[in-house]
């Protein structure tokens, strides 16, 4: 394994403690994920130069992943929705951006592969993964966040 991916490895599973701890009576949670986010962005950009397959990775428990949701939705509250470019074309009051959303998304993405690791220790195959993944999902849904995030952060709203 490369230093770069160990790396990966690390900041994949402090973001997957750390939304796993959302529930927990923790008052600076969401200014630790705002923190975060930017390093796991370095941590996956720092891999999209290495070589390998691109691969699909597996559907994520649907249950397990709307639970989560639900649990961030509720724990973010008037914090969780946010306006998407194309929504400011629309008469209607309608935000279409769901940091709930987001960080559920990335999570699934990236514990899947922790799990992977575990299982089977085929670091190029699940760096592949989280690599094909952040190219065509979640690489969106992490810039989003970061960008919710940081208008929060100018807002006083993080706590």
């Amino acid at each position: 394994m490369t230093e770069d991916f160990n790396t990966m490895v690390e900041t994949a599973e402090e973001y997957c403690r750390l939304i796993e701890s959302s529930g927990s009576d923790n008052q600076d949670w969401l200014t630790r994920v705002f923190s975060l986010l930017p390093r796991l962005h370095a941590a996956i950009t720092a891999q999209m130069n290495q070589n390998g397959h691109v691969i699909a990775p597996l559907d994520a428990n649907l249950e397990n992943r709307f639970e989560l949701f639900t649990e961030l939705h509720n724990l973010l509250g008037e914090r969780d929705a946010y306006w998407m470019e194309y929504d400011m074309l629309h008469e209607e009051e309608h935000k279409s951006g769901s940091l709930a959303d987001d960080l559920t998304d990335i999570y699934c993405e990236l514990k899947f592969g922790l799990n992977q690791l575990e299982q089977e220790p085929d670091y190029s195959k699940i760096l592949d993964n989280w690599k094909y993944g952040y190219q065509m999902h979640w690489g969106r849904h992490l810039v989003d966040a970061e960008r919710h995030l940081y208008e929060l952060s100018t807002k006083n709203q993080l706590a």
